[in-house]
């Protein structure tokens, strides 16, 4: 395949790749578990837990919910940490499940908690 910048090579990277981002994600194990989960046990709580360790050791900004957790950062540092929360994730089963959802602005930063904000004010504005 030859992209924009000759044989093999991508083209210049727009804009908003080097902006702040949230992302949300959702990663599970499944299959044969090879290492750390319990045989007779369908939760994912412990697979999940060493996810989740993996994004809080980060100093990203986050939040985890009981379906995602979602991250604020650089694109760059953000799909890092998506990266080896997936890894970590893939010692309990022989595949791995991920869902991404991503949000991408650039030039503004503390989306995590002002997207809510501005949301509680705007049901607040209704009452």
């Amino acid at each position: 395949m030859t992209f924009a910048g000759g044989a093999g090579q991508f083209p210049s990277l727009p804009p908003w790749h080097t902006g702040c981002m949230l992302l949300a994600f959702s990663v599970a194990p499944s299959g044969t578990p090879s290492s750390g989960a319990r045989p007779t046990d369908a939760s994912v709580h412990d697979a999940v837990a060493a996810a989740v360790k993996i994004v809080r050791e980060s100093g990203l900004p986050n939040r985890t919910d009981s379906m995602f957790t979602t991250i604020e950062g650089e694109w760059d540092e953000v799909f890092d940490v998506v990266k080896k929360a997936t890894e970590a994730v893939g010692q309990f089963g022989s595949r791995v499940s991920l869902v991404i959802k991503a949000d991408i602005r650039p030039g503004y930063t503390g989306e995590l908690t002002a997207k809510v904000d501005r949301l509680e004010s705007a049901l607040a504005a209704d009452d």
